[in-house]
């Protein structure tokens, strides 16, 4: 009989347990249901999707019906390992939940579209990725484990720009000079689909980088609520509602939709102000000042590019409004990668360490 762990709940809080059993289970039995009803009729009478969907990937239903069923099967053994806190729960947990990551990207790429249920199911599949690194640390609490999320910061910001230089490409006529990059994944924007796909991976670095930070904050209150708004503001980008096209919206297309992407905009804009803030109050005066100048200049292109918004809602010229949001981003991007590096030179985790949350961080 296979002995149970005992975890510190310091390095797995028990919300984030809850969450990654919830997600595990949820999916688990999802995936058991939908794939015995694809199996019991390939043609997809029982779930009411017609094979065309597919575009011709497959003839029937019969193959995904049975890769579903078996990520059912793997999400629940992982969801009574982690439940009964067995060994190599950890492992399981990222096969399932990266196995669901998998799916939902070539099922989005095969469908062609984003449908609400890709929101619906795919979505608790991110949050229970983020959920996991807290047991995945727990179970593998060693130096080299800290630096490889802090290193996280650093790749969120580099991922990001890619992002923005690699997806304009597939976007004919789109200038990002005069064109913002919400509109990247605007409804109707032929980008829609790769923005989506890749943009998932940018929450999840992010996060990541969070959890390094808790676990670096030791006693510092301020970098455990720098982590906290870190992870907060992960979770947010989970989803984001769509915009869409100015082209679309200037013919009375807005809708509800678009009213949550400036909600959603706003919170981003504050929680970007709240963490470089906190973030400035944990170091010394150098990046102190370069912090405030920093704050500074996004407030100030946050302002230009927020007064061409009327342009962009009647389909009007707005010739820099995309420069003036991207500088906003890359200021705090940079801002990331240079609080990263800070991070790791100041802990400098070495082999001996031997508890993480406890260890001096200030």
């Amino acid at each position: 009989m296979q002995k149970k762990i005992q975890y510190d709940l310091r390095l797995q809080p028990l919300w984030t347990r809850i969450v990654l059993l919830s997600v595990l289970g949820y999916e688990g039995l999802g995936g058991l249901v939908g794939g015995s009803f694809l199996v019991a009729k390939s043609n997809g009478e029982l779930m009411k999707m017609p094979v065309e969907i597919m575009h011709g990937t497959f003839n029937d239903f019969l193959i995904p019906g049975i890769i579903l069923f078996v990520m059912g099967v793997l999400s629940l053994f992982a969801f009574f390992r982690i439940l009964r806190k067995r060994q190599n729960d950890w492992l399981w947990s990222c096969v399932g939940l990266l196995g669901w990551y998998i799916w939902f990207v070539v099922e989005i790429i095969i469908l062609q579209e984003l449908h609400w249920l890709h929101l619906m199911w795919g979505v608790p599949v991110l949050l229970g990725i983020i959920t996991a690194v807290p047991l995945v640390v727990a179970r593998n609490n060693t130096s080299s484990m800290l630096n490889y999320l802090l290193y996280c910061g650093i790749l969120s910001s580099l991922w990001y720009t890619f992002m923005n230089v690699f997806v304009p490409l597939h976007y004919p006529g789109y200038s990002s000079t005069s064109l913002t990059v919400s509109e990247l994944s605007a409804i109707g924007a032929p980008t829609r689909i790769l923005w989506v796909l890749l943009g998932t991976l940018y929450p999840l670095l992010y996060a990541a980088f969070g959890w390094g930070v808790l676990y670096a904050s030791g006693n510092n209150k301020k970098l455990k609520i720098l982590s906290a708004l870190i992870i907060g503001y992960s979770v947010l980008n989970l989803y984001w509602p769509p915009m869409h096209t100015r082209e679309a919206i200037a013919s009375g297309a807005k809708s509800l939709s678009d009213t949550l992407h400036i909600a959603w905009t706003i919170a981003t804009v504050l929680l970007f102000v709240f963490t470089m803030a906190f973030g400035a109050a944990v170091f010394g005066k150098t990046f102190r000042i370069y912090t405030i100048i920093s704050i500074t200049l996004l407030v100030g292109f946050g302002i230009l590019t927020s007064q061409d918004a009327p342009n962009l809602e009647a389909n009007l010229p707005t010739p820099m409004m995309g420069l003036w949001e991207r500088i906003n981003q890359y200021i705090y991007f940079l801002w990331v990668i240079v609080l990263s590096i800070q991070l790791i030179k100041k802990n400098k985790i070495n082999s001996n360490r031997p508890d993480l949350p406890t260890s001096e961080a200030n």
